[in-house]
């Protein structure tokens, strides 16, 4: 019998990622959703598999995407909650902004998908003490924000170089991909200990030990200096999680299946400088390397099986979230 493993997609949209990049022009909402909707869930098909697609609820919220957000809930798709102004600074809101952004993220994502999501990714891994005590008054069924890595860092340091932003626009987005001790942080699930309950957390898995990513874009950076080392790499990874005891919750996002033909405006992000077929043939590549080798589920369904394990074994550990995230 195969182990668990979880897949989910953040359907970050082109609007969203200018926007965090400080790019002009994102106020008009640019969008690739009705290219890369289609795209990723063809492949996905081919798997026989479902995952989670955390949606932003500003894409939501606008009709002319509802026609590609509705594909994804009639593929049999999970529909998740991923923050309606997609701001990787949630540590700075209020409780009172926190409710309407996600409170309002809800109710556009529920219009337009006909679904009302029970699951939360932040955008940028962005998370806080107010985020999961909101969530957990909620009734929110798991948070999927914690990035597991000792990286971030260097990865904010990059996203920083290749930006325009100014001295205020770095401070709001200073804790964008988390700081150096989030690779402290644990692998396996567990619960958040809020005022309004018990919130599971499943996080992004990175490598057992090392605490290196290996989310799908991250593979296939490496993929163009070579495909052969990022399918080793990734075979690595995944059976350091079958001895750590890991099920990995294994990260897309939209442009692993887009290239600078598709949206030259976002060229500046890793292995954008390669085509949207052999990414997305690349990424067919990964896919098939995880499904043969675990049983491949939506993020509720994992969060499902860990709690009712957890039942029987009382083997997740309570942690309380930290004032400063």
């Amino acid at each position: 019998m195969k182990p668990t493993a979880s897949l989910s997609l953040d359907l970050d949209n082109q609007w969203s990622y200018m926007k965090t990049h400080g790019d002009a022009g994102w106020e008009k909402f640019p969008s690739y959703l009705d290219t890369v909707i289609p795209r990723f869930l063809g492949l996905i098909d081919q798997f026989d598999v479902k995952m989670t697609v955390f949606v932003v609820g500003q894409d939501a919220v606008l009709e002319k995407n509802h026609a590609a957000l509705k594909l994804i809930p009639e593929a049999g798709h999970e529909v998740g909650n991923h923050s309606f102004n997609h701001e990787p600074w949630l540590h700075l809101y209020s409780e009172e902004q926190l409710i309407e952004e996600i409170t309002k993220a809800e109710d556009a994502i529920e219009v337009a998908t006909g679904v009302l999501p029970d699951g939360w990714r932040g955008p940028g891994f962005s998370y806080s003490p107010t985020v999961l005590k909101t969530l957990a008054s909620r009734g929110y069924r798991y948070d999927a924000s914690t990035f597991p890595t000792y990286l971030g860092p260097l990865a904010r340091a990059y996203y920083f170089m290749t930006s325009g932003l100014g001295k205020k626009d770095r401070d709001d987005r200073k804790q964008l991909f988390g700081k150096f001790r989030e690779g402290f942080k644990r692998l396996k699930p567990y619960y958040w200990e809020t005022s309004e309950g018990r919130l599971l957390e499943i996080p992004v898995t990175t490598m057992p030990g090392l605490k290196a990513p290996f989310h799908l874009s991250y593979l296939l950076f490496l993929a163009t200096f070579s495909p052969l080392v990022a399918r080793l790499y990734f075979r690595t990874a995944l059976a350091a999680c079958k001895v750590a005891g890991v099920e990995p919750s294994l990260l897309l996002h939209p442009l692993d299946f887009l290239g600078a033909d598709d949206v030259p405006e976002l060229g500046f992000f890793p292995a954008m400088n390669r085509g949207g077929a052999w990414k997305t043939k690349l990424a067919e590549a990964m896919l098939d390397i995880y499904c043969d080798q675990f049983e491949v589920v939506p993020m509720g369904e994992h969060a499902r099986r860990i709690e009712s394990r957890s039942k029987e074994t009382r083997a997740l550990p309570v942690r309380r979230p930290a004032v400063a995230m």
